[in-house]
């Protein structure tokens, strides 16, 4: 499975401003993963990646597609690639991505809670915490997750009822918000 992340659009398939029936058809239509049976006119579709073992979590306010969450998948030979520019987000080094996202002229703030940013792409680089995924001396950083969104909002709270499995590195692609919340992102 590959997925391209679309600043300001969507990832993979999935389009900012679908509706929860236009989701439906894209899963069912792609067939790659299961989903979590819910409401009709729901808050969040819960799907599921069952050979890479990776969640993704659709969020949506008033009807319209509004987040997508992207799980890092858990099972290291599964064949997904989740890329921006070229770079697959989720394999690169977070060292080396960052580097090689200034080299492509992309302009990246960095701050020492753990969240870095493209602001003109509002995409949030979030790493993951070292209680979640423990690292050796000396291994370097601790890998990345990330999170885009149409309207860049550091006061926002992360999405009402998301949940981040423990352990994963996450991708988002949102309308507005959420960008502070510790958790995470998708495809």
């Amino acid at each position: 499975m590959e997925a391209e992340i679309r600043p300001h659009g969507g990832v993979g398939p999935f389009q900012l401003g679908m509706s929860a029936a236009e989701v439906r058809d894209v899963v069912r239509r792609q067939r790659l993963l299961r989903t979590v049976p819910g409401d009709e006119r729901p808050g969040q579709i819960v799907l599921t990646h069952d050979d890479a073992r990776m969640d993704v979590v659709l969020g949506f306010t008033k009807g319209a597609l509004s987040g997508v969450e992207l799980f890092r998948f858990q099972n290291e030979d599964a064949d997904v690639r989740v890329l921006f520019d070229g770079l697959d987000v989720f394999r690169t080094p977070s060292g080396d991505l960052l580097e090689q996202l200034a080299e492509r002229g992309h302009a990246v703030e960095e701050n020492d809670l753990g969240f870095d940013a493209l602001p003109e792409l509002n995409l949030i680089l979030a790493h993951r915490s070292s209680h979640e995924h423990p690292v050796d001396v000396g291994a370097g950083p601790p890998p990345l997750r990330l999170r885009s969104a149409r309207g860049l909002d550091m006061t926002d709270g992360p999405l009402p009822g998301s949940r981040a499995p423990r352990g994963r590195r996450t991708l988002v692609s949102r309308r507005s918000g959420a960008l502070a919340s510790p958790h995470g992102w998708l495809q």
